[in-house]
């Protein structure tokens, strides 16, 4: 198959039926994404007045802001499982509704204990979201194709603070019934998530078999594609799915993923606080400055997944995006300039948050079936761990030193860390359904 060269016909509707299902699909995902992150990380604009309110020292919000990820394991295996062998739609309309529920009520906190209970259990309602996403688009995107949609629905991250920056901006200055902005910010941010499962629900479709917006003869194209690939990729199925917990390469890629984590969920929660002590502002005006760095990721996580697809390399697409947000994190220490300091904050930005699309176009290629969704959910589930300790190891630097400057060089190493171990991996060959149409 991999030599057959297609009539012009064949291809133009291969790419009709191709950019049918990103249109209809990716978007939606990406709004769900952009809901996920909002809740998660509204946090980091809360807490520059809920730490003072609640007398919170930099330990405690990091611990908090990282027990998130605890919750978030425990859940993360199974819930992916439930995506690739029941119901996408209906497991991912389940998260959001009850994660829209927790997310509001950390609004009612006022203790250090139920902070901690509130933000765990945040992560135990949203725990499967993220891969059970990355399984979901291997039910309708070929692995030569995914890239560019995983980029896609990832920028509902920097679109999470783009939007919720001035968003947020605008709740602190509410007091209704004597309460602090930062308590309404996370009660009513959390309503979106409710109303996006109820929507969820009746949305999505699981499998490009029960599609009716598509038509018979592209119901067929994408199921004959996906069906080849999975084929093509079964000599690596283990009879005994569970076995792929046991794969080098698997661990490999939690490990990257882990230290990757650890910049990226730490960098999310502190990057407001950073910004105020570089800058002196306010919260009000520290909240809308802390957009610029994701306003320049957002472009630059388009290019690298599309160049990441057009070439078919992974690796170095990886890793590099990957060092380039440790030159960002080190130029933002090396200088006291407030605007080259949210100028490398943006770069690190840049690196960081685009390293994830090529990297788990990687991951969700290894195996077909249940033992990719295991794959996917080991390597997220373990990995949501550096999701924990980068927060919190950052918050716990920071009150031992009295300054940012040694969680940010706990940063930069895991970030190089990560880079290292991503090019450790062997160059993953090109399957002939993956070949197919890039002639």
């Amino acid at each position: 198959m991999g030599g057959v060269i297609l009539a012009p016909e064949a291809i133009e509707f291969a790419e009709r039926t191709r950019r049918k299902i990103y249109r209809r699909l990716v978007p939606f995902l990406l709004l769900l994404y952009t809901i996920a992150y909002l809740d998660r990380a509204n946090l980091s604009y809360a807490s520059l007045e809920m730490t003072k309110d609640l007398h919170f020292s930099n330990a405690t919000y990091g611990f908090g802001g990282g027990i998130f990820f605890l919750g978030y394991f425990l859940l993360e295996i199974p819930g992916t499982i439930l995506v690739e062998r029941w119901s996408a739609r209906k497991w991912i309309s389940r998260i959001m509704l009850s994660w829209g529920l927790f997310a509001a009520l950390t609004g009612l906190i006022h203790t250090r204990s139920e902070f901690y209970w509130a933000r765990f259990l945040l992560g135990v309602a949203e725990a499967g979201f993220f891969p059970g996403i990355i399984v979901y688009l291997t039910h309708w995107f070929r692995a030569a194709d995914r890239a560019k949609a995983l980029a896609g629905f990832m920028l509902g991250l920097p679109i999470s603070q783009i939007v919720g920056s001035p968003l947020s901006a605008a709740l602190m200055n509410i007091h209704w019934l004597g309460w602090g902005g930062w308590r309404w910010l996370l009660i009513l941010e959390g309503a979106p998530a409710i109303i996006a499962g109820v929507w969820a629900f009746f949305y999505l479709t699981d499998r490009p078999k029960n599609a009716k917006w598509l038509t018979v003869e592209e119901r067929d194209w994408v199921t004959s594609e996906l069906e080849e690939e999975k084929r093509s990729l079964s000599s690596k199925e283990r009879r005994d799915a569970w076995r792929v917990i046991f794969q080098p390469q698997v661990w490999l890629l939690t490990a990257i993923w882990f230290f990757g984590l650890c910049v990226g969920n730490a960098l999310v929660l502190w990057l407001p606080k950073i910004v105020q002590r570089m800058s002196g502002y306010g919260p009000i005006v520290t909240t809308l400055v802390s957009a610029i760095p994701y306003l320049a990721a957002w472009p630059f996580m388009l290019l690298v997944g599309w160049n990441s697809d057009r070439t078919g390399e992974r690796r170095w697409h990886t890793a590099g995006c990957l060092l380039l947000g440790a030159g960002g994190l080190a130029l933002s220490r090396a200088t006291d300039n407030i605007p080259i300091g949210i100028f490398a904050l943006s770069v690190a930005s840049m690196g960081i948050l685009a390293r994830q699309a090529p990297f788990w176009s990687v991951s969700s290629s290894l195996l077909a079936g249940t033992s990719s969704a295991v794959a996917i959910a080991v390597i997220s589930s373990f990995g949501q761990l550096g999701g924990f300790a980068g927060p919190y190891i950052v918050g716990f630097l920071t009150d031992l030193t009295g300054t940012y400057s040694a969680g940010t060089f706990f940063l930069i190493g895991s970030a190089v860390i990560a880079a290292f171990l991503m090019l450790l991996l062997k160059d993953a060959k090109r399957t002939p359904a993956q070949q197919r149409l890039d002639r």
